[in-house]
């Protein structure tokens, strides 16, 4: 399994590697100094951190194919754009996009944003993580998946199997039922499939963002969003 990690929310950026499209392009990316596109591809002295990402520009933008289908997402179903994010509700920089950027995103592009969200629990260093998203999952089998998954980020350094049941308990959810579900694991196989993907994709850390299928990895600013969907919009990228 590939090494984890988070990324910060200043605009660092984590190798991606995926043979299937391009296996040689982190050199091509040293060798020639072209640090261009969605995503700056470069270790920092072997820290698991990268350099800084440029300004994107369409000459070497990528898509890539994210299935959206039977995962959950808030927004439009018909929505312009599809902004699928890889996740993990204990990675820090994962609640600061969370706390600072996601609402702001979403309110500032108005029924134009689907959010889909797949779970990514890096449980090399997050303890907690897959019970978390088991717990999100559960509740979403009450219909209220979104209401638990905001939750979550707001208790993302307080994690606990008891946090789960309170949460339950606060939100009106039948909590023996979400306790069986719990205990039961009955969404584990289907998270481990997630994170399968996104490891044969070539993510190496949360949060992970494609904006049509564009790859923006780390916690960005809102400018960087607002960036990618604006020239996005106005069809600036091929």
């Amino acid at each position: 399994m590939p090494r984890m990690n988070d990324t910060n929310l200043s605009p660092d950026t984590v190798t991606f590697k995926r043979s299937h499209f391009y296996s040689v392009l982190v050199v091509l990316a040293f060798a020639v100094g072209i640090l261009t596109g969605y995503i700056a591809w470069g270790r920092d002295g072997g820290t698991g951190q990268t350099a800084a990402a440029p300004t994107p520009t369409a000459q070497v933008a990528r898509r890539y194919d994210i299935p959206t289908d039977g995962f959950y997402s808030i927004g439009p179903e018909d929505a312009v754009i599809t902004l699928v994010e890889f996740s993990d509700y204990q990675c820090p920089y994962c609640q600061k996009w969370h706390s600072q950027v996601y609402k702001q995103l979403m309110a500032a592009y108005p029924g134009r944003i689907r959010l889909v969200y797949r779970n990514l629990p890096l449980t090399q260093i997050h303890p907690q993580a897959m019970n978390a998203a088991e717990a999100a999952m559960c509740a979403g089998d009450q219909n209220a998946y979104w209401q638990f998954h905001d939750k979550l980020f707001e208790n993302s350094a307080t994690l606990n199997d008891d946090l789960y049941t309170r949460l339950a308990s606060d939100i009106g959810l039948d909590v023996s039922t979400f306790e069986s579900c719990l205990t039961s694991h009955k969404h584990k196989a289907d998270i481990e499939a997630d994170m399968q993907f996104a490891i044969n994709l070539g993510v190496q850390s949360t949060p992970t963002f494609f904006i049509n299928g564009l790859a923006v990895v780390g916690a960005q600013p809102l400018n960087v969003f607002q960036q990618v969907i604006d020239d996005e919009l106005a069809g600036k990228i091929p």
